[in-house]
C-alpha cells in the first residue's frame, strides 16, 4: 500500500493552494484503491476543517471537499496552529482530529511521498 502525506499551509479562501491540494488528494483516492493518504493541515489551512462553512453559490467549499478525503483517508490538524487561531476541537469537522508535530514527523518518515502545498 502506497503511503502518501499531503501537507497544506494556506488558508481555505483567498488563495487556491489548499483547494488544489484537496483536489489532488481527492483524485488520488478516486483513482488508486491501494493508498494510505493523510492530509495534514498546518498554519492557516486548519480553517479548512472548520465545520459550518457557508460560501456563495458557485464557489468551492473546502468543508465539502474534505468529506470524501475523510471517508477514505485521514485529516489531521496541527494543534498549535489551531490554538493560535482560536479554533476549538468542537468546531472542526467530524472525522478530523487534532495532531502534533511529533505525529507529523512520524508520518513524514513513514510516507513514501510527501506533497506540500
Amino acid at each position: 500500500m502506497l503511503k502518501i502525506l499531503i501537507i497544506l499551509n494556506d488558508p481555505p479562501y483567498g488563495t487556491e493552494r489548499s483547494y488544489n491540494g484537496l483536489r489532488i488528494a481527492y483524485n488520488l483516492l478516486r483513482v488508486k484503491n491501494d493508498i494510505d493518504l493523510t492530509v495534514f493541515l498546518m498554519s492557516d489551512s486548519v480553517i479548512c476543517a472548520k465545520s459550518g462553512q457557508k460560501t456563495p453559490d458557485g464557489y468551492y467549499n473546502l468543508e465539502r471537499m474534505l468529506k470524501p478525503v475523510i471517508r477514505k483517508g485521514k485529516v489531521l490538524l496541527c494543534g498549535t496552529c489551531m490554538d493560535a487561531r482560536g479554533l476549538r476541537d468542537e468546531e472542526i469537522m467530524q472525522g478530523c482530529r487534532r495532531s502534533t508535530m511529533d505525529e507529523l514527523t512520524d508520518l513524514t518518515i513513514e510516507s513514501e511521498k510527501v506533497i506540500v502545498f
